[in-house]
């Protein structure tokens, strides 16, 4: 048998193909994207379960309904759920039979009995973060029970999110006179200066100035500002919106259908990245204003206006620049002054007390502008200010106790100093009360 001899020094050829060598580096790549993927969405899955069987609802619920006269406010009678991921509040709450989240009214006889107190405002007297219970409303009758029994006081709260004082006057006109409150309460936060601005409101709401959801004011040919009454048919108005990128569009929807997307879009790095990449808000503020400009009023105001950089739209309020505003922000300072002239005007009318909160230190006090445009604004009509601030700095607290963590409405504690401040101003005015 005739072996050839291996020769020991002759190459084997081990080498693997170049295209075998991708193939399996691709493997690995596919694999570990499996596991990743795979891993990913076990999170998001037991995440959605976890947030789904923990949390008392799914979504939010907040009934509205139009009244003629009135605007849009929420329907009577009805169930309201509001929760926040990124404060990890969770309410439900009834309206009553008007529509406004709190109790039902007292009786006109009980009212008449002793000292009734309107509180009328936007979402700080709304509240729909806090149950009803904790409302400084609340809180105030029932410290009043104890510390000031001979005044018998009673209250009620007519609030809606998104309103100034000239949205605000049908809830006296329609809902508070009945009762003949001895005092009325015009609780007034920093964008109610812009919410008085009808060009201002309808820039925030993406709305024709003209088919306002409330009680609105234009100034007429002559120069005098006249109320409009709100448009039953508002919804067909509405100005059209920028297109958004695809992405933002699409992670939007996940955003309503998942409990898991939520708590991941209310983290703080995902707000700044979708801050960061998101829709201008300058963008499409600066197309709404130039829309408004054109179509329907305010050229003179808005033409070539845009939001410059600020988080939000009062911003302005809170700068001082060279000591003026830009006009249209002077304009909403004019018609916060008819707003608060007309419930004026009503509470003499009908012989009412008159009396503004300033709520939140972003009204701060005296020597703060904003502050101090109300104020001037007040005292030339006689009607006193109480500062909440100036409450809460006073007793040693630190205001931001006060408020949710991202959200500057009240907790159960801000509730309670506003309760308290109010209750002290009433001690030394008691006189408003006879």
């Amino acid at each position: 048998m005739n072996l050839r001899p291996v020769q020991p020094n002759a190459p084997h050829n081990s080498t693997t193909p170049p295209h075998r060598k991708y193939v399996r580096a691709l493997r690995v790549v596919a694999w570990n994207a499996l596991f990743i993927i795979s891993g990913l969405l076990l999170v998001a899955l037991v995440g959605e379960a976890y947030f789904r069987i923990t949390k008392p609802f799914i979504e939010n619920s907040i009934p509205i309904q139009f009244v003629d006269g009135v605007g849009r406010i929420r329907k009577p009678d009805s169930e309201l759920r509001y929760g926040r991921w990124d404060d990890d509040f969770w309410v439900i709450s009834r309206t009553n039979s008007q529509g406004f989240l709190d109790r039902e009214p007292v009786s006109p006889e009980s009212a008449a009995a002793g000292c009734h107190i309107a509180f009328i405002g936007d979402s700080f007297v709304e509240a729909q973060e806090s149950p009803i219970a904790d409302k400084f409303h609340v809180r105030l009758e029932e410290m009043a029970a104890r510390e000031l029994p001979r005044l018998a006081i009673t209250t009620q709260a007519y609030g809606i999110g998104g309103t100034g004082q000239i949205n605000q006057l049908p809830f006296y006109d329609e809902y508070a006179r009945h009762l003949s409150p001895k005092l009325v309460f015009l609780v007034f936060y920093l964008n109610d200066f812009a919410d008085n601005s009808t060009a201002l409101q309808s820039l925030v709401l993406g709305m024709d100035p003209d088919r306002m959801p409330f009680v609105s004011a234009q100034k007429g040919d002559d120069g005098n500002i006249e109320l409009r009454p709100p448009d039953p048919e508002y919804r067909r108005f509405r100005l059209p919106r920028l297109r958004k990128p695809r992405y933002e569009s699409e992670w939007e929807r996940l955003v309503q259908v998942s409990q898991f997307a939520k708590w991941v879009d209310a983290s703080p790095p995902v707000k700044l990245i979708r801050s960061k990449i998101g829709a201008s808000a300058d963008a499409q503020s600066a197309a709404w204003a130039a829309m408004i400009a054109k179509r329907f009023c305010c050229e003179s105001l808005l033409n070539g206006w845009q939001l410059g950089g600020y988080r939000y739209l009062d911003a302005p309020f809170l700068l001082e620049l060279e000591g003026r505003l830009p006009p249209v922000f002077e304009e909403a300072l004019e018609y916060t002054a008819f707003g608060i002239d007309q419930f004026k005007r009503r509470a003499d009318r009908d012989d009412t007390n008159l009396a503004i909160l300033a709520a939140t230190d972003e009204m701060g006090t005296r020597g703060d502008p904003q502050f101090d445009r109300l104020s001037a604004i007040a005292e030339a009509r006689g009607i006193p200010v109480i500062s909440q601030y100036d409450y809460v700095v006073s007793q040693g607290h630190d205001y931001r106790d006060g408020r949710f963590r991202n959200d500057y409405h009240w907790n159960a504690t801000g509730h309670q100093w506003v309760a308290e401040a109010v209750l002290e101003w009433l001690k030394e005015n008691q006189d408003v009360c006879d």
